[in-house]
């Protein structure tokens, strides 16, 4: 008897429950989790052959369904799956790598806010970095190509620092300090506003498949990219917010206070962990605020696609899309 046979357990789907906030919240909270990242290559080449022998149906006598997802677990932190072929990802592009290098880069950016050489700075590796996890994690059967990656890495680096420069020049001055430090925040928005849209400009002008709750493609939608892109902008926001709104509030009462007075070089690091506590929480939380395969309703269609979906017996009052990430 196969190890399917006797588990009876689907990995090719996630292991909580994706229609409800919750059940996305967990998958994201594994997903992204940083301990994935202590795994070592032994622990993920087991995980590999785990999850490779239990699709071929081989019996894996002793495998529980804790070890099981387990290893499912660990192999979707370190290989990106196209399908056919598995390819380790680079260490740094892990989603598991977002809590850990988002905090440091997101501290030096609340910390390093005010003078012209620090923003361009901590600008450019910030949108560096979203450059490396988009590339690393790109899949489907339309990938990003290295262009469209290039054009919307220019695009957003350029956009987040043309908007932090303007804001600290012209907006923070005529507000009270407090203000000049949500600058970065402003400018990891507008990026997000860019990035994303470049990136997927292919989406946009040719569509992204919709289909029925039964899972027939039905065509493709640019309404749907357009409310999937939407989507995911609201929740890259989303994760970046509570990182960099909470911790200058703090810090603006901290440097007033004695400690950081003595010790002025705590700054950083203070920042750095303020952030990391609130991205562990906001990271999974905000990818899970939509459903990965998300819907729209088919009146909202192109008008060719809505008609002919209304043209058949019974027409689906909605359809789905995978939004992305």
């Amino acid at each position: 008897m196969s190890a399917y046979e006797r588990l009876k357990i689907d990995i090719s789907k996630p292991r909580y429950d994706q229609g409800t906030y919750w059940g996305r919240a967990q998958h994201f909270s594994i997903l992204t989790n940083p301990l994935n990242l202590l795994a070592s290559s032994q622990q993920l080449e087991d995980s590999k052959q785990i999850v490779n022998s239990y699709r071929n149906g081989a019996e894996l006598p002793g495998l529980t369904p804790d070890q099981l997802w387990r290893a499912k677990q660990l192999y979707d932190s370190a290989y990106h799956d196209n399908g056919t072929e598995s390819k380790k990802m680079f260490f740094f592009g892990r989603m598991s790598a977002m809590v850990p290098c988002n905090m440091v880069i997101t501290g030096c950016m609340l910390t390093f806010y005010k003078t012209t050489p620090a923003v361009v700075f901590w600008q450019w590796i910030n949108q560096s970095f979203n450059a490396l996890v988009n590339y690393t994690n790109r899949s489907g059967p339309n990938p990003i190509s290295p262009a469209t990656l290039g054009w919307s890495y220019c695009g957003a680096t350029t956009g987040a620092i043309t908007t932090a420069l303007f804001l600290n020049k012209v907006v923070a001055p005529r507000f009270p300090p407090l203000v000049g430090r949500f600058v970065p925040f402003a400018a990891v928005a507008a990026a997000n506003a860019i990035n994303l849209p470049m990136m997927r400009s292919s989406e946009l002008t040719n569509g992204i498949p919709v289909l029925t709750a039964d899972g027939e493609e039905v065509g493709k939608s640019s309404k749907a990219a357009q409310s999937a892109i939407s989507q995911v902008v609201v929740s890259r926001i989303g994760m970046a917010a509570p990182g960099m709104f909470i911790p200058p509030i703090i810090m603006a009462k901290l440097e007033k206070g004695p400690f950081l007075t003595k010790y002025p070089k705590m700054n950083a690091p203070l920042q750095v962990l303020m952030v990391g506590t609130c991205l562990v929480f906001a990271t999974p939380l905000c990818c899970a605020l939509f459903p990965q395969m998300s819907s729209i309703k088919t009146s909202s269609l192109e008008p060719e696609l809505r008609d002919e979906l209304s043209a058949r017996p019974h027409p689906p009052e909605r359809v789905y899309f995978n939004k992305g990430l």
